[in-house]
């Protein structure tokens, strides 16, 4: 009897779909960050201040939808000009376009860690794909919380012309962005 319930509750869990854990972004642990090249001298970095979203993770299946939105008009360089530069039509054009959001359905893993996220960035109307790579990436429980957290560090380089930011590409300025994602997420 008891080999016939075993192999019951087998066959059960082979039919039943994995459930995705959900998340959300602990904006304190998540940052966005940008680099660019500065007439080949130094890098040019800055942040968004204000960002929000959410994760479904499935460790299981190996599967996840990770949507992040940041909020381009809180974008922080420490430089107050050049803040409100970058928020002009020459670049973000945050007055038509105050947010840009990362949506990634695509999870690569390595083992049992995420190792790539491919999806779609949105940002000044246009939305292209982008892959993440992770990193580093890690599940663990949080003393504080009390719940399970999952993150990690993605980064990817993008051409900002692909968006039609193409202020300063005549003069040396670099179209190649890297965007550094730190992001930890607390389970639902």
């Amino acid at each position: 009897m008891h080999k016939l319930l075993a192999a019951s509750a087998l066959s059960l869990a082979i039919v039943l779909p994995a459930q995705a854990n959900n998340y959300v972004i602990d904006p304190t642990h998540t940052f966005v960050i940008y680099e660019i090249g500065h007439f080949g001298t130094s890098t040019n970095r800055g942040r968004f201040d204000k960002k929000e979203g959410t994760v479904q993770f499935d460790r299981a299946a190996r599967t996840g939808k990770v949507e992040i939105a940041f909020d381009l008009t809180a974008i922080s360089t420490g430089v107050a000009p050049l803040d409100k530069h970058l928020q002009s039509a020459d670049f973000f054009d945050t007055a038509k376009h105050p947010s840009a959001k990362f949506v990634g359905d695509r999870f690569v893993f390595n083992g049992d860690k995420v190792a790539e996220v491919g999806g779609t960035l949105t940002m000044l109307g246009k939305s292209l794909p982008v892959t993440l790579k992770a990193n580093l990436f890690n599940c663990y429980m949080n003393p504080l919380v009390k719940r399970e957290v999952c993150g990690g560090d993605f980064e990817t380089t993008i051409k900002r012309s692909q968006w039609g930011m193409n202020w300063g590409l005549n003069m040396g300025v670099p179209d190649e962005v890297r965007l550094l994602i730190q992001v930890e997420a607390i389970k639902q």
